[in-house]
């Protein structure tokens, strides 16, 4: 494959959010300081990112076309299939990144390594260049990584790095039918979470602290449940129904599970509005999941190219 052009692909800083909200740098700092908070902190992580950036995008320049794009337009944006993508920021913007990819390599690169972590980043601005290189001649390292997928009957489609999750915007119960191999129940509950393997990290987590804290409440200390341990590249995802509440018209029987590509997750949308389906987190980008949608649940036709070497 030969790479005509790189995507460099970015992230406001909290500081330019501030600035948006707040009009002016001045009354984001009152703002910030007048609450307690420390502004210094904020200017601090803008300044190191964007001399990452700009340290970054002097020397991806050198080396091919270079397009750059603010994470807001990854929605509307058409990656070419001889596009290589390059990412600068959080693991969250991996995260966003990929699910709009169609197997173009991805180069995650960490631009503040003292300060972030960077599971998803494995790369610093000093090693891109070279990585990038390896690229253009075939000879990266690239972890592959399952991806889930949500399609709607009318054709729509939306995929996951992390986590699908299908319920309602606000704090109403989802009504749906769910349905996984020979079983089907009504549902009244607050969503469903499904995860990927990179995503058991994520929220379905959090989902297993809520249940092991109220295991140890109720069932004594030291209950333990057993967590999912999944690789990325694993063809399996695990779902999870939270809050389920039992009626006279609604059940809790079927409250989490695998799915794989024999037992894909098949839902029902019983919900006259606010019914959605959104992934990693980003909510302004969903399906709109309401009566007479049918949402089918399971592992995408493909998958992330994560460069790691």
């Amino acid at each position: 494959m030969v790479y005509e052009k790189i995507v460099l692909v970015t992230r406001k800083t909290r500081l330019e959010g501030l600035i948006e909200r707040f009009n002016t740098v001045g009354q984001a700092r009152f703002y910030i300081e007048h609450s307690g908070g420390n502004f210094d902190q904020y200017e601090r992580e803008h300044d190191v990112y964007h001399a990452a950036l700009d340290q970054l995008r002097g020397a991806l320049e050198r080396i091919a076309k270079l397009q750059v794009i603010e994470r807001d337009f990854l929605p509307n944006f058409i990656f070419a299939d001889s596009d290589m993508v390059v990412t600068i920021g959080i693991d969250g913007l991996v995260v966003n990144t990929a699910k709009y990819l169609h197997g173009q390599p991805l180069v995650a690169v960490n631009p503040d390594p003292t300060h972030i972590d960077g599971i998803l980043l494995p790369f610093n601005v000093r090693q891109a260049p070279s990585v990038v290189r390896r690229v253009q001649r075939g000879l990266m390292q690239v972890k592959q990584v399952t991806m889930a997928e949500a399609r709607l009957n009318d054709g729509q489609k939306l995929l996951a790095f992390n986590d699908l999750f299908i319920g309602v915007r606000s704090h109403i119960s989802a009504r749906y039918l769910i349905r996984t191999g020979k079983r089907e129940e009504h549902h009244s509950s607050s969503g469903i979470i499904v995860s990927t393997g990179a995503g058991v990290t994520g929220w379905l987590s959090s989902l297993f602290n809520m249940t092991g804290g109220i295991a140890d409440a109720f069932a004594g200390k030291g209950a333990q449940i057993a967590r999912p341990a999944l690789a990325w590249d694993t063809d399996r995802l695990i779902f999870v129904v939270r809050e389920p509440f039992i009626s006279k018209t609604s059940a809790a029987g079927i409250v989490c599970g695998a799915i794989t590509a024999d037992t894909p997750l098949a839902l029902e949308s019983e919900m006259p509005e606010g019914g959605v389906i959104f992934s990693d987190g980003v909510e302004s980008d969903f399906l709109a999941f309401n009566a007479g949608a049918i949402a089918a649940i399971g592992l995408a036709d493909r998958k992330t190219q994560l460069v790691v070497g």
